[in-house]
């Protein structure tokens, strides 16, 4: 940051955020926590890909950048999001109507970053992954989706709506359930359940040390420095968005097409589950011992291929 007061009201702001706080990245939402802050820089911990260190020299570089005019936040190289999200935590900061960050004059009213989440407000509720896992199986029960050239694009939208609500909800669930199980499962031991086994892993998670102790270190091991200092990706993308540099100064730049959801339609969801439930709660005895049979047969043919195996 440019003041010592502004890097320490952003330090403040960070290590004041509750336990279940997140934050989310402009855009692509990816998922991070704080994890704690230094003189020099902030730790933050992405739910996929680990501890990142975000440097208070980069912080300075955005913050005079944004000073100058406001940063629009709508396509923003993937290393710049983590240092707009954080700054936008910073009393100095907020994000307009426009979707841009944007410097305010100190005695402004105090606004809440929108990147700042609960943690359960990005975590999908268990009964909300069960409500998914039952509209993808009515959907899979309905449909071949191994012909997904005879369907329609919007079945195939369906589903792939479906499938990703799933996706993302399973995952929080698995890990949570992951979290409880570390207190049954010993060092080098196994857990068996009826639908498969478990064991105790361990994975390291490293974070530079400050770069004058690693220069340090390897003086004292005889290393070149060269060896080991080059370009940093992320850095220089924060460099992109605070300068006249452009992208493809610096990048070959390949653009590719992908799909992304874009909206949920939650009410349609929530009459579709209710008319699964009816349809359960019509089941007349003779159906419901025939659905029994078809779940025995199946549990037998599951039986019959692990016995072979």
């Amino acid at each position: 940051m440019s003041t010592d007061s502004a890097w320490q009201s952003l330090r403040d702001r960070c290590d004041g955020l509750d336990p279940d706080d997140v934050l989310v990245t402009p855009g692509d939402e990816r998922v991070f926590a704080v994890e704690r802050t230094a003189p020099d820089h902030v730790v933050v911990r992405f739910r996929e890909g680990g501890e990142r260190r975000l440097d208070r020299d980069q912080f300075a570089s955005l913050a005079e950048r944004v000073g100058d005019e406001p940063l629009a936040l709508d396509d923003l190289p993937p290393g710049v999001g983590p240092y707009a999200t954080v700054l936008s935590l910073a009393p100095q900061y907020v994000v307009d109507e426009t979707e841009r960050l944007r410097r305010v004059e100190a005695d402004a009213e105090p606004t809440t970053s929108p990147f700042l989440r609960s943690q359960w407000a990005v975590r999908r509720p268990p009964e909300e992954v069960h409500d998914d896992a039952l509209l993808v199986a009515d959907v899979l029960e309905r449909t071949d989706v191994t012909d997904r050239e005879a369907l329609s694009a919007e079945e195939l939208v369906d589903l792939y709506v479906l499938l990703s609500d799933l996706q993302w909800g399973a995952d929080d669930l698995r890990r949570d359930v992951g979290d409880d199980l570390l207190d049954h499962v010993g060092p080098g031991g196994d857990l068996h359940g009826t639908y498969g086994t478990v064991a105790r892993a361990r994975r390291e998670y490293r974070q530079l040390r400050d770069e004058d102790e690693v220069l340090d270190a390897l003086d004292d091991a005889g290393v070149p420095r060269e060896w080991v200092l080059g370009v940093d990706e992320e850095k220089l993308d924060v460099v992109i968005a605070t300068t006249d540099l452009e992208e493809d100064d610096v990048y070959d730049v390949d653009g590719r097409y992908y799909v992304q959801k874009t909206g949920v339609e939650g009410e349609a969801k929530r009459s579709h589950l209710q008319g699964l439930r009816n349809r359960l709660a019509e089941l007349d005895e003779d159906e419901a011992d025939e659905l029994r049979d078809e779940i025995d047969d199946l549990e037998e043919r599951i039986d019959d291929v692990l016995a072979a195996g």
